[in-house]
């Protein structure tokens, strides 16, 4: 019996108000074509790692809402294709969780684990 005081690994955490879902290649094709008129970020998020999961929660809990550009989650479990492809057009290897911002179809900036900061980020996403 479980009585999920730890949460359980296999759940989706529901994204916050922030996040539109990144879903398809499609979704990505058209988030980089986005990216000529304003930023694009995309969280690279592990649904099974606490690390991810932890960083993810920190990320939300510092974003202003003052920002331009467009925040896109990423499941990497469900959407591995996704991430690969990313990782292809930007250059960028692999790593979660993972923040990368777009402009232009360029990535601009980047960051991986405890270095991601939304503080950081922001002054990014208001280019």
């Amino acid at each position: 019996m479980s009585f999920g005081f730890f949460g359980n690994k296999t759940s989706r955490p529901e994204p916050s108000s922030i996040w539109s879902n990144l879903l398809s290649l499609g979704d990505l094709e058209q988030l980089m074509q986005d990216s000529f008129d304003i930023p694009q970020l995309i969280f690279k998020h592990s649904t099974r790692c606490g690390v991810s999961r932890m960083v993810l929660r920190q990320f939300e809990s510092e974003w202003g809402s003052e920002q331009k550009g467009n925040l896109y989650l990423l499941d990497l479990i469900e959407y591995r294709d996704i991430s690969n492809r990313i990782e292809e057009l930007t250059g960028i290897i692999h790593q979660s969780p993972q923040v990368i911002v777009i402009l232009k179809g360029e990535a601009i900036d980047d960051a991986s684990h405890h270095s991601i900061s939304a503080p950081r980020l922001e002054k990014n996403m208001k280019v």
